[in-house]
C-alpha cells in the first residue's frame, strides 16, 4: 500500500485529505509544519508528499529545497489562489505537480495516482534510449550524459523520456501536460516551462544555450536529433 505524507497546518484540510486518500487505498501520514514533515519524510520514506506552501515555521519552498538535496520523492504542492510565482518557483525546485486551494479531494486522489503512475510507467518500459551522448535507462529511471549520472524527479524523467522516444519531434505544452497527467486536468502550460527549465539546469552544459532540450518558439519543445 503506497504511503502519502500530508504536510499542512489546517486540520480540516488534513482530515479531508486523509479520509479520501485512505478510502482510495493509501496509507497516510500527517505533519502540521515543515520541520516535522521533513523529519517524518526522512524516517518513514513515504511514496509521495502533499505539501502546503504556507506553513508556520518553514515554508513549503524551503521544505522542497531540503528534500531535493537528497531525494527525488514526488511532491504535490498546495497553493492559495493567485500565488502563480510560488507555483513556478516550487516546480522549478523540483515539485511534480500543484493544486490550488480550495481543491476537490477526489481530484487530489487522482493527482496522487497520476504522479505515482509516471514512475511505474517508466519502470515497466523495457528498453534503454540512446540519443547522442544521452542515455535513458527506462526500467531503472536513470539518465546519464556521457558517463555522468543526472538525478531527475519522476516527472522530469517522464517528460524527458517522452521527448527522447521521438528525437526531433516537436511537442506542444498541451501534449506534454497530457503525457504527464494521463487525465484531463485544467491546463497550466507554464508548469511545463518550469519543468523544462529544471531539466536543462541538470542536463545541459550551459542551460542558457541548450544543446539537447530545444525550444521551438511559438510551438513547444523537442529533443535534438543526435
Amino acid at each position: 500500500m503506497p504511503t502519502v505524507l500530508v504536510v499542512d497546518d489546517e486540520p480540516k484540510i488534513v482530515q479531508l485529505a486523509r479520509d479520501y486518500l485512505e478510502h482510495g487505498g493509501f496509507s497516510v501520514l500527517t505533519a502540521a509544519d515543515g520541520r516535522s514533515g521533513l523529519a517524518l519524510a526522512s524516517r518513514e520514506r513515504p511514496d509521495l508528499i502533499v505539501l502546503d506552501l504556507r506553513l508556520p515555521d518553514m515554508d513549503g519552498l524551503d521544505v522542497t529545497r531540503s528534500l531535493r538535496k537528497e531525494s527525488t520523492i514526488p511532491i504535490i504542492m498546495l497553493t492559495a489562489r493567485g500565488e502563480e510565482a510560488d507555483k513556478l518557483v516550487g516546480l522549478e525546485l523540483g515539485a511534480d505537480d500543484y493544486m490550488t486551494k480550495p481543491f476537490s479531494p477526489k481530484e487530489l486522489v487522482a493527482r496522487v495516482r497520476a504522479v505515482l503512475r509516471r514512475g511505474e510507467q517508466a519502470k515497466t518500459a523495457g528498453d534503454v534510449l540512446h540519443i547522442g551522448v544521452l542515455a535513458l535507462d527506462l526500467p531503472r529511471m536513470r539518465v546519464t550524459v556521457g558517463d555522468q549520472p543526472v538525478e531527475l524527479t519522476s516527472t522530469e524523467f517522464q517528460l524527458l523520456a517522452t521527448l527522447a522516444r521521438y528525437p526531433g519531434r516537436v511537442y506542444t505544452r498541451a501534449q506534454l501536460l497530457d503525457t504527464l497527467h494521463g487525465v484531463a486536468f485544467e491546463s497550466y502550460e507554464r508548469a511545463i516551462d518550469a519543468h523544462i527549465k529544471n531539466i536543462r539546469r541538470k542536463l545541459e552544459p550551459d542551460p542558457r544555450r541548450p544543446r539537447y532540450l530545444l525550444t521551438v518558439h511559438g510551438v513547444g519543445y523537442k529533443l535534438a536529433d543526435p
